[in-house]
């Protein structure tokens, strides 16, 4: 928790990740300062969340200083979103400017195997239990039928095939009385979309997917790039884990 004498809260922070995923700095300016996380009047830092890890980068002050930023989080109150220091890192002053830069490769490589893995979701038709996205790999859990095979190499080549196909991502807003009438657009058994806002963010694949999601993702399932599906395991009896990476 940020400390008392620092607690000027984040209320209004402008979240541009959420307008454009390829924003890769910003000027922005600091709200408040602890060990535990930065604060700040806007940003581009994803913050963990929905199995995506948050960002990592940089702080630039107009001094010259830099302070690395080795994880994005939400803080304790709605709306909190905390840049947490490399430590030891001098801590910046409330008030003080700042240029925020995402590690753009890495940010990147998680857009891509995100969107990969609504694209997986639409091939296996079960319930989703649980899913992580990592630099480079992921891996998603689903509620299947204990008789359901999955076949990596036939899996593996469907997913290719879809992504090669040059299909458009695009996020889109509906509101919740929406969401309430169209339950199948949830897949998701453990998390639900966070509702109570009157709207909720939706990620439309074009003629593919559509199913709500806050994360960051590519443009057009192109970009992606091609993945093969590494490993098939059995997590219970009715659940199965598919294992992705990277070619």
């Amino acid at each position: 928790m940020i400390g008392a004498q620092q607690q000027e809260a984040s209320i209004g922070m402008e979240e541009l990740f959420r307008q454009d995923s390829y924003l890769r700095t910003c000027e922005a300016v600091v709200t408040a300062s602890s060990a535990e996380g930065i604060a700040l009047d806007r940003t581009v830092f994803y913050p963990t969340g929905g199995g995506q890890p948050g960002d990592t980068g940089r702080l630039l002050c107009a001094d010259g200083s830099r302070i690395e930023i080795v994880d994005t989080r939400k803080g304790p109150n709605p709306g909190d979103i905390l840049h947490v220091p490399a430590e030891g890192s001098a801590l910046p002053a409330i008030g003080t400017k700042v240029d925020a830069a995402i590690d753009w490769d890495r940010r990147h490589r998680l857009m891509r195997m995100h969107t990969c893995l609504h694209l997986l979701c639409s091939l296996i038709k079960g319930d989703v239990t649980g899913g992580q996205i990592s630099d480079g790999k992921g891996r998603l859990d689903f509620n299947l039928p204990p008789e359901t095979t999955l076949d990596k190499v036939a899996l593996t080549e469907a997913l290719n095939a879809v992504i090669t196909s040059n299909h458009d991502v695009t996020p889109r807003w509906i509101t919740d009385d929406e969401l309430a009438a169209r339950p199948e657009l949830v897949r998701t058994m453990s998390v639900k979309p966070p509702s109570g806002h009157g709207k909720v963010r939706l990620l439309d694949i074009a003629g593919i997917d559509l199913q709500p999601c806050g994360g960051t993702h590519v443009r057009n399932t192109s970009e992606i790039g091609l993945v093969e599906i590494v490993k098939i395991e059995s997590k219970g009896k009715m659940n199965k884990r598919v294992n992705i990476a990277f070619k």
